[in-house]
């Protein structure tokens, strides 16, 4: 069967797609790169100051290196995942195009809607008196939600782990060292929020 493909046609960008574009046209992508690669620390300072929002800006860029296995990017500085995932974007923004299994099963969430459903859940976990440090169990599918619910648990400074939903109530039961186990409502033996002693 003949196609029409070659390794070595090109494809324009559309307008549409290119106007909102970090980087336009191979030029200043090659000049980025090069850039990137000639004085790496300085070129990532830049892009992390100009990027993300920082409680506590970093002073030192790199330290280790790839040869030893030892490399740590940033580790003066101090930032909130949550914030810089939601409260710095425009709220009418797109933040997830979620398609379920089910054809025509799909969600759309904005920045603000997401982030008003990261601050329920944030306020929820509050009110169980969860902390920065606590301990948070995540057993939830693969739903927008879930997502919502590791943003909040950023957002506090809680550490969370995720379990798959599909694993059984005994395997949940398993995580009882967690402060809070906080499940979907669509989970196999659904359970809403439960502190753990």
């Amino acid at each position: 069967m003949e196609t029409a493909e070659r390794d070595d046609e090109i494809y324009g960008v559309p307008e549409t797609a290119a106007s909102g574009a970090h980087i336009r046209g191979m030029h200043n992508y090659l000049a980025t790169w090069e850039r990137s690669v000639d004085d790496t620390q300085a070129f990532w300072a830049e892009e992390a100051k100009k990027r993300l929002e920082w409680m506590v800006p970093p002073r030192r860029t790199l330290r280790g290196s790839f040869a030893e296995g030892d490399i740590s990017w940033f580790d003066d500085g101090i930032l909130n995942v949550s914030v810089n995932c939601l409260d710095r974007h425009p709220p009418q923004n797109t933040a997830i195009i979620w398609e379920g299994d089910e054809v025509g099963d799909c969600r759309r969430f904005t920045y603000g809607e997401a982030l008003a459903a990261t601050c329920r859940i944030t306020n929820t976990l509050r009110t169980l008196e969860v902390k920065k440090g606590d301990r948070v169990c995540l057993y939830m599918p693969m739903v927008p939600e879930a997502a919502f619910a590791m943003l909040a648990c950023a957002r506090i400074g809680a550490i969370h782990s995720v379990v798959f939903a599909g694993f059984s109530a005994e395997v949940r039961r398993g995580h009882t060292h967690r402060r809070v186990n906080l499940a979907s409502p669509h989970a196999p033996a659904p359970l809403l929020v439960h502190p753990t002693p």
